[in-house]
């Protein structure tokens, strides 16, 4: 017996239709509270003062409303929603990175996290990595028709390519991909570009189930410091630049463009990680179009890594979350494969128990949390879907820009793509100074212990004049705490205008911003003092209670309040301390001052 049809649930009845300007009101009228009245903003600007700005000159908004949009399928082109349909057995590739130059120790690693749920296996060849003569031992236990095997290299990818052709030989396998990308290793070393012997190795993998031979990398110049938008704009570009030399070469696109993979930097911000992967699957729809590629194979593999620009070497435990947001953020953006980083990578080479980590937070996802069960999980929110137009169109605007450049090529040489990362950088670095951009356990809440694991530190790549080096975003205050680490922990007098109670949340707010540079805090009088003292109340004691500090032998005195707060004795300190301000320099600053101390004591 069938049931009888119903009708849907009416949720929206009885209840009057509400406008934008409706939401709007209310947004301002939350947004007047404890303000003088008239002092907030109106209706118009409560809506504006809800955006969020991202990196690329994105934005976010407060609210997203429903449109009439087509939003596709999966495995359908422009593929954004997905290059396939997923299988919920096995949603994406779990790819474990090696890196190890111990043939030996690589050898185990590989084979122990086959044996627990890694799915292929990625050696990083060259110089800092595993040696190109050592790819047969590495892969000695791995059952090439199991497990698919890529390489990557930044100083020696023909190598790193023919010692993995050379161990498979005729052997039957489940994936193979030779990590080629000139282009991005010359920006990762400064060298010049080198795109000849690419057209036999390219050549070597046309027809071949699951084979890859182009990978493009965009992580470098993400790592350097630029954007999601440029790099994924800038990867796009390489990828035409090495299709218009492998055509001149006698190799039709359409039979390349198949062999095409996309490594993609994951975030913690989820959704923009989502949404890069979502726009970078229709832009080389795009792309490939013009290349007169058949609908069906415009499909682009992607490869999401968690960012190395995010990672601390700091309180090391919470790159564990930061790699979980990143994975979940590369599941519903539809990755073909995914790479955890090891919590510990900052701090060298990782050892069992961060692989073991990496690996199991996107087993977990996938496995027992489903994760990976549905394919698009996010298309129709109208938030990712609107987010995806706005990476889209920014980075095909930046792709045009270095296409009127000359291409790729020229852009590299020109230093167009390097001025993209010094910008974007210096953006970022003013933001995570301030702590408007807070990076926990690092600038906020650190861990007042040395937390590092030791690990065996990694051969440094050789670089030579134009090399983009990675910049963290941790790397300032890492910095501040080796210097303090230097100086023993130096020690700052902490002293409150009053009774503690009073001024208990400035006190811990003082803490933390302290231990964000190493200093901690005590009652015995040093070279530097911070008086906490609570709101309105600088006025009465305040100048007594920097005399009595400075005549104790102090000779640096902070206010922990904000400056509008200081009234007529903010002649009395040297500076003020609350958020807003440099808190690098200003810490840097404290450290100089300890510094002087410690010379003067000496002489």
């Amino acid at each position: 017996m069938t049931s009888p049809a119903a009708d849907p649930m009416a949720l929206a009845e009885g209840f009057d239709p509400r406008t934008r300007e409706d939401w709007r009101r209310l947004v301002a009228q939350v947004l007047a509270k404890g303000r003088p009245e008239g002092d907030g903003p109106g209706p118009e600007e409560a809506e504006d003062a809800l955006r969020r700005e991202l990196d690329g000159g994105l934005s976010t908004a407060g609210l997203y409303l429903r449109e009439d949009r087509d939003l596709g399928l999966p495995g359908v082109a422009p593929f954004t929603r997905g290059r396939t349909v997923r299988d919920g057995t096995l949603p994406w590739d779990v790819r474990q990175l090696h890196d190890d130059p111990d043939p030996a120790r690589s050898r185990a690693f590989v084979l122990d996290d086959l044996e627990h749920g890694v799915t292929s296996v990625w050696l990083h060849v060259g110089d800092e990595g595993i040696a190109a003569a050592d790819v047969p031992e590495v892969l000695a236990d791995v059952r090439l028709d199991l497990a698919p095997v890529v390489v990557s290299s930044f100083t020696d990818q023909e190598g790193a390519a023919r010692a993995l052709l050379d161990h498979v030989g005729d052997s039957t396998t489940a994936g193979l991909g030779l990590g080629l990308d000139p282009v991005s290793a010359a920006l990762r070393t400064g060298a010049a570009p080198d795109l000849t012997g690419l057209a036999p190795l390219v050549d070597r993998c046309v027809g071949r189930e699951g084979w890859s031979a182009l990978t493009l990398d965009t992580r470098v110049l993400h790592d350097g410091g630029a954007s999601e938008v440029d790099a994924l704009a800038f990867g796009l570009s390489c990828a035409v630049a090495l299709l218009r030399r492998l055509e001149a070469d006698g190799l039709d696109p359409a039979r390349v463009v198949p062999l095409v993979e996309m490594r993609l930097p994951a975030t913690a911000d989820q959704f923009l990680t989502a949404a890069v992967l979502r726009a970078a699957r229709r832009l080389w729809a795009r792309v490939a179009e013009a290349c007169g590629v058949p609908e069906a194979d415009r499909g682009l593999r992607t490869h999401a890594v968690t960012s190395l620009r995010m990672a601390a070497r700091q309180d090391p435990f919470v790159n564990v979350l930061r790699g979980t947001l990143a994975a979940f953020g590369a599941s519903i953006g539809g990755a073909d494969a995914v790479t955890v980083l090891p919590h510990d990578t900052v701090a060298g080479l990782p050892e069992r128990f961060g692989r073991r980590l990496a690996r199991n937070t996107q087993i977990l996802l996938a496995d027992e949390s489903n994760v990976g069960r549905v394919t698009d999980p996010g298309g129709g929110s109208w938030y990712l879907e609107a987010l995806t137009d706005e990476v889209a169109t920014a980075a095909w605007e930046r792709f045009r820009e270095v296409e009127r450049a000359g291409g790729a090529l020229e852009a590299l040489a020109s230093g167009l793509v390097h001025r993209w990362a010094a910008v974007a950088a210096d953006d970022r670095a003013r933001l995570v100074a301030t702590r408007a951009r807070p990076l926990t356990g690092v600038s906020t809440f650190p861990d007042p212990r040395d937390p590092t694991p030791p690990r065996r530190t990694r051969s440094a790549l050789p670089v030579s004049d134009g090399a983009l080096a990675p910049r963290r975003d941790a790397a300032p205050f890492e910095a501040l705490r080796d210097r303090a680490r230097a100086l023993g922990a130096p020690t700052v007098t902490l002293a409150t205008l009053g009774p503690l109670r009073d001024h208990q949340a400035r006190r811990s707010f003082a803490e933390n911003l302290l231990a964000a540079g190493g200093l901690v805090v005590g009652e015995e009088v040093g070279p530097v003092a911070v008086l906490v003292a609570g709101r309105g109340g600088y006025a009465d004691g305040a100048r007594e209670e920097v005399e009595r500090l400075r005549a104790a032998g102090v000779g640096h005195v902070l206010v922990a309040g904000r400056a509008d707060e200081l009234g007529d004795d903010a002649d009395l300190v040297d500076g003020e301390l609350y958020d807003g301000v440099d808190v690098v320099a200003l810490l840097g600053d404290l450290l100089d001052r300890f510094t002087d101390a410690t010379d003067g004591a000496q002489r």
